[in-house]
Order: structure tokens, then C-alpha cells, then sequence
């Protein structure tokens, strides 16, 4: 064991030391390297064309052509479980030995008893190897997940660094990794912020699931990593694997790339991550039960806007925002420019985000969290301010006043029922119940809060002027 030990050591060093200037070994600056370490440099970049769907196409077995490049990268098992054969003496070559070496595809061969060889010739030292297939034909083999084990497709890093080098991404999680060792694979987790603007400054290789390594910068100079699967070529992994945990090692769950045609201005980007709220009752859409349907807000609800999609042939933008108490996700289609709403003069003015949010919470923040609940959802509770309700059910179509300085604010509701909020002197809600339109309402306190008998009018209060249709229903007129 003592021997094995040291032969996968001295591997490792030799391997360390072959790969000491290779390119597809990148870091995030600031990790330690010894003191005769040479300093790394990027030396590829290139202007972006295009991107995921035309540039990662993913590979079976079947479909790889010879030339296709990989480079071995061993995990801890991969240390206990050799790969390869060297060609020349049929015997195994041990993964710690060729790691972070090139292999390059010759394609596969059968032998007279039967086993199958994929081929590859090492780029770094010129020799042959193959990998011999586990069972089956190539046929039947080839069209799994398994591939070949510890190579992690250059292809993928390759087409990265031509479209990504130096190119603005937004963070699509708030979890990445900073490197801990120069020689070896040691990281920590860091947490940064979730549609933080960055710039690619390193691409490199990853693992062997995730084989594109990307080193981002943010605007204060600090640089962080993830390691991504792009294609999932020899990934040894389908959609199906990409459970919720590991979403954030695809790209797309780690970051978003701003096309040309889909670019966000840096003034629209200022209000990613900000907290707002809705100074107007407002149509959104939320999703619930797997489902997308519209609601209604009520003012003064708060939201932090997550995300800002441009509208494909529009002057919109899609806003994703999470509401602030009960983290549910809204969507909304705005513009910020007032002139560009659909429809003109006559379109929803809604639609100008400057004219439905402003910036923080708004009042609702100093109510409780139980009356924000009933604000949002268009509710009174005892205890409510004057302005808590205003912001739950909108003005009132009548306000009367009781001889004790006391307040009864009247809502008109569906099927000819009429909402009665009682406030006390200091402007405190004592209750709101509903009634019938024809019924009308006692405000002399210590008496039944309704009476019938004095429909014409209501006895120890003063009315608003000016009674208007909505008022003429409700008194039975």
C-alpha cells in the first residue's frame, strides 16, 4: 500500500510539473503558487459570434470525429481505477501519471476476441493509448452516458474561450469558488451577489462533468469561478442529471451572457438587485400550482427585481421580482422610456416603470407583517391605520364622521354589499363588516352597529358633499 501510495505521488508531481505551462490550467488571482513558479499567462481571446445552441452541440461517442481533443482530468476514485493502456505494452498507465495531459481521438478498433478499443494518441508526449471498452459492441456502447472516464472535452473550453474571452456575464447564482492552491485543485465557496454584472478574464479546464472552467471579475476587482458543463460531451451526464443542486453547473445556471441583440444598458442594469414598490394598484403575472395567471397588486407592495429580460422586437423589458414578504415571483412588462408604451397616449401608463415604482418599500414597510398580508391581499384587520387600509382597498366612495371624532369609511363591494371600516378617534380600525346596500349604519357607539330605521339618513354624523352614483346605490336611492 506504502508503495502504491508513493508511485501515485511521484505521478502526480511529474504530471504537476508537465503541466506547470498549460493553458487550460487556470486560476483566480491572488492563490498561492511556490516561489519558482512561473507566472501563467492568457494568451487566447478572441471577438464573440455566437452562442449556445450553434456553439455547443453535444457529441456522442458515435459522432466523434478523430482529432477530437480531451484532456485527462482524474478525480479521487479515478486515482484508484486506471483508464488507459499504453499501446506499446498493453500495460495500464496509472490516471495520476497523465493528468492534466492532452489525448486526441484516433478513433476505435476491434479486436479477434471481441473487446473494443477507443484509441488516442497523447499530445504532450506522443505516445498511444487506448481505453478498452467495458462490454458491448461500440454500437450499443456508444450511445450511453458512460464514454470514456477523466477525459473532459477541450472542444467546449476551446469554443468558450473564442466566444466568452473578456465578455460581460450576469451571475445566475449567488454560489461560486475562489482557488486555494496553484499546483492543486483546492478551492473554497463564496457567495456574491445574484445579477451581479462581471467580465470574463480566464477560461480553462474544469472537471471532467464540467469541463469548462470561467473566471469572472466583478467591477471591484475580485475574481471568483465555476465550473460548467456546456455540450455534456463524455460529460457523463444528461439533462435528467442536472438536478436542482446542480443547476448552477450549467451555464445557463450560473450565468447569463448578453448577445448584441439582447444587451441591457448599464442605466437598466442599475436597478438589478434593487428593492421597489408599486406606487399604483397594478396587473402582473405570478406563477402558482405550475401555472402563470395575472393578479392584482395592491400599492405600496414591495419586490426585489431579480431579473430584467429585453422583449424580443420590442422596446420592453420582462422585470422578475420576488415580493419582499413572501418571496413569491412576479413578472411585469415595462418600459423606461415613457414614450416607448405600446399604444401611445392611449396604452397603460402602468407600463413606464418610472410612473409604477419607486424606489424602497414604501410606507408598507413600517405596518406589520400581518397587515402587509392584508394589504396585499385586500383585506382590513383591527388595528389598521387610515393609510394601511387606503393601501389595501383604494379611497373610499364615502367617509362619515361620528360625534366622538370617530370615522366610518364605506367600500362598495359586488352583489350589492357595502364594506363598513370603523375607525376610533386616534384613526385605529375597531372592526369592518359587510352589509347589504339597502341596510344603513348607526354610528353612535355603545348602540347595534346597524339600523333600519333611519334609511333617510344617519343620525350624529356628517356627510361628504355631493353624492355620487356609487353613493346613490349604496343608500338605496
Amino acid at each position: 500500500m506504502k508503495r502504491w501510495t508513493l508511485l501515485v505521488a511521484v505521478s502526480f508531481v511529474m504530471s504537476t510539473a508537465m503541466a506547470q505551462d498549460n493553458p487550460y490550467i487556470v486560476k483566480t488571482k491572488g492563490v498561492q503558487r511556490e516561489a519558482s513558479a512561473n507566472s501563467q499567462k492568457d494568451s487566447e481571446e478572441a471577438e464573440p459570434t455566437d452562442f449556445m445552441g450553434k456553439n455547443f452541440r453535444y457529441y456522442s461517442m458515435c459522432d466523434w470525429k478523430e482529432g477530437m481533443r480531451f484532456m485527462v482530468v482524474p478525480e479521487k476514485y479515478d486515482l484508484l481505477v486506471n483508464t488507459f493502456h499504453d499501446a506499446a505494452t498493453n500495460k495500464e498507465v496509472g490516471n495520476g501519471q497523465l493528468r492534466h495531459l492532452i489525448m486526441v481521438y484516433k478513433g476505435h478498433s476491434m479486436l479477434s476476441n471481441g473487446r473494443v478499443h477507443i484509441n488516442f494518441t497523447c499530445e504532450d508526449n506522443g505516445r498511444d493509448y487506448y481505453y478498452e471498452q467495458p462490454y458491448g459492441t461500440f454500437e450499443a456502447y456508444c450511445y450511453s452516458k458512460a464514454g470514456v472516464p477523466t477525459l473532459a472535452y477541450l472542444g467546449d473550453v476551446d469554443k468558450a474561450r473564442e466566444l466568452l474571452m473578456n465578455q460581460p456575464l450576469l451571475t445566475r447564482t449567488q454560489h461560486f469558488r475562489v482557488d486555494t492552491e496553484y499546483y492543486g485543485d483546492g478551492y473554497r465557496d463564496i457567495v456574491v451577489e445574484k445579477n451581479m454584472l462581471v467580465t470574463v478574464k480566464a477560461i480553462g479546464v474544469g472537471t471532467r462533468s464540467f469541463p469548462v472552467k470561467i473566471i469572472v471579475e466583478d467591477e471591484n476587482g475580485n475574481q471568483f469561478y465555476q465550473n460548467v458543463a456546456m455540450s455534456k460531451t463524455n460529460s457523463g451526464i444528461r439533462e435528467e442529471g442536472f438536478s436542482y443542486d446542480a443547476e448552477m453547473y450549467s451555464f445557463a445556471g450560473s450565468f447569463e451572457f448578453l448577445g448584441a441583440n439582447m444587451t441591457v444598458s448599464s442605466n437598466i442594469r442599475e436597478y438589478l438587485n434593487k428593492t421597489v414598490h408599486t406606487k399604483y394598484v397594478t396587473s402582473m403575472s405570478s406563477k402558482g400550482s405550475g401555472k402563470v395567471r395575472d393578479v392584482k397588486v395592491p400599492r405600496f407592495t414591495g419586490f426585489i427585481i431579480d431579473e430584467i429580460t429585453p422583449v424580443r422586437n420590442s422596446k420592453y423589458y420582462t422585470l422578475t421580482m420576488r415580493e419582499t414578504d413572501s418571496r413569491r415571483v412576479y413578472y411585469k412588462d415595462v418600459v423606461f422610456n415613457e414614450d416607448d408604451i405600446a399604444g401611445g397616449a392611449s396604452g397603460a401608463r402602468d407600463d413606464f416603470f418610472g410612473y409604477l415604482f419607486g424606489l424602497g418599500e414604501g410606507e408598507a414597510r413600517n405596518t406589520s407583517k400581518e397587515t402587509r398580508a392584508a394589504i396585499r391581499e385586500g383585506r382590513v384587520i383591527s388595528g389598521m391605520t387610515k393609510e394601511e387600509v387606503e393601501l389595501a382597498m383604494g379611497e373610499p366612495f364615502k367617509v362619515m364622521h361620528d360625534k366622538e371624532g370617530g370615522e366610518i369609511w364605506l367600500y362598495a363591494r359586488s352583489n350589492d354589499v357595502i364594506l363598513d371600516v370603523w375607525f376610533d378617534e386616534k384613526g385605529y380600525v375597531t372592526q369592518a363588516k359587510a352589509r347589504k346596500a339597502s341596510d344603513d349604519v348607526s354610528t353612535t357607539k355603545g348602540k347595534s352597529k346597524r339600523s333600519a330605521k333611519s334609511r333617510g339618513g344617519h343620525a350624529g354624523v356628517t356627510q361628504k358633499s355631493g353624492a355620487s352614483p356609487l353613493e346613490q346605490v349604496a343608500s338605496g336611492k
